[in-house]
């Protein structure tokens, strides 16, 4: 079972925690990291984009000219897509792109990107993170105790003064521990959770 040492604010190491090896010490498995990713990011698209094809422009309802003596190929609208003004031909039209996984693929997925951070000393663990005011000199000072820049902070609870204190620090995010996703924890060099929220999402990963 692997542990990690817990910090402070200060960074004085405050003792250690135990961590569940069916969190922290699994098989990392490429296949489904990439799949929650994919997943994820499909999920975000809208899907709204739109154009008008020939019947959906509006005008066009006459014939153009007659059907036979021009010498013209014959027509039958003037809101066919070879027309100015016409509709697109073959335009992209509104779409779900949603994708779907199961429980528990979703969690091994989050497990092998925590045992793959844990293993590249990509977690740090702090025993509580409160701040007695809104301060984001406080904030940035406190990061830079644990050289720490581009971070993901996981919290058991919300903290107002924190999130506030956080808001304006580029490269930082914070997230309830049941807010934890692949895309995040991929795309933040660090983890950096509250003692708490490891116990809360050791919890919810081992259901």
């Amino acid at each position: 079972m692997p542990s990690i040492d817990v910090y402070n604010m200060n960074r004085q190491k405050t003792g250690e925690v135990e961590l569940s090896d069916d969190v922290f010490n699994v098989e990392v498995r490429e296949s489904l990291i990439h799949q929650a990713l994919r997943i994820q990011l499909a999920n975000r698209r809208a899907g709204t984009v739109a154009v008008k094809n020939r019947s959906a422009v509006s005008g066009g309802g006459k014939k153009p000219f007659k059907q036979k003596g021009t010498g013209n190929a014959r027509q039958g609208c003037s809101r066919a897509p070879q027309y100015p003004g016409g509709g697109v031909a073959f335009g992209p039209q509104p779409k779900i792109y949603n994708l779907s996984m199961n429980k528990k693929a979703r969690a091994a997925a989050l497990c092998s990107v925590l045992t793959y951070k844990l293993q590249n000393n990509g977690i740090t663990v702090i025993d509580k993170i409160e701040f007695d005011k809104i301060s984001t000199q406080d904030f940035v000072g406190f990061m830079k105790r644990f050289d720490l820049e581009r971070s993901l902070i996981v919290t058991d609870d919300f903290n107002n003064n924190l999130y506030l204190s956080a808001r304006n620090v580029p490269h930082v995010k914070m997230l309830k521990h049941d807010a934890l996703n692949v895309h995040d924890m991929l795309k933040y060099r660090h983890i950096i959770f509250t003692q708490g929220s490891v116990q809360s999402a050791e919890g919810a990963l081992q259901k």
